[in-house]
């Protein structure tokens, strides 16, 4: 019988402790989006990604930022020849010209990565989108793949707005999709599926929510 353990790897915990993450009780939240040209990291590519500040939580109060103009975004060179024509619709890249002119991988993860430790500072930083799954899976699989320092967001600092919507919405999670905001909830950013105005929304989502009170 096969056996897989369920603790972190070296390398996810060297990232966990490098800097000075960990020591902190505040999380520092960084909302982010991915434009991909397929559903998984490996056999398909992000073209793009963005980070966004997001707030922050101390146990006892959230911050949220005045605006939202500490970012980072990055267009992508892909990683194999692999794409799927529905993707690229919906996202609108021009793969062949990321392919000539696209940033390396290693280049912007390693940049992400840096970026990311100084806007938190003596925080530990947590990813947060909405939903998590898909914009996690492809930044922590292309972190831990291509930044030398591994993932800033450990293997398992992250927020789930779709969730946190679901539970104070008393919603199951198959209609806490966006469609379903209450209006208390609508932020003033659109959705294009650019990656750095998705980020926004989703920050904008998460700060309403955060600082929802029960009516």
């Amino acid at each position: 019988m096969n056996f897989v353990s369920s603790n972190p790897l070296p390398n996810q915990i060297e990232a966990e402790q490098s800097g000075n993450i960990l020591e902190s009780r505040v999380d520092a939240y960084f909302s982010a989006d991915v434009e991909t040209d397929g559903p998984i990291p490996g056999p398909f590519s992000i073209l793009s990604f963005a980070l966004v500040y997001a707030g922050s939580f101390d146990g006892k109060a959230f911050s949220r930022p005045q605006d939202y103009h500490k970012n980072i975004y990055r267009e992508l060179k892909p990683i194999s020849n692999n794409f799927e024509a529905d993707a690229l619709q919906v996202n609108g890249l021009d793969r062949d010209l990321l392919v000539k002119n696209g940033e390396n991988p290693e280049t912007a993860m390693t940049e992400a990565f840096k970026w990311i430790t100084k806007v938190a500072g003596h925080a530990n930083p947590v990813l947060v989108a909405y939903p998590l799954s898909f914009d996690w899976s492809w930044l922590y699989w292309y972190f831990v793949r291509f930044c030398p320092n591994g993932s800033p967001f450990g293997y398992s600092r992250c927020f789930d707005i779709k969730t946190a919507v679901a539970v104070k919405s008393k919603l199951p999670i198959s209609q806490a999709g966006r469609s379903r905001l209450p209006n208390h909830l609508i932020p003033a950013s659109r959705h294009t599926h650019h990656a750095l105005d998705d980020a926004i929304e989703q920050a904008e989502i998460f700060a309403n929510v955060f600082q929802w009170e029960e009516r």
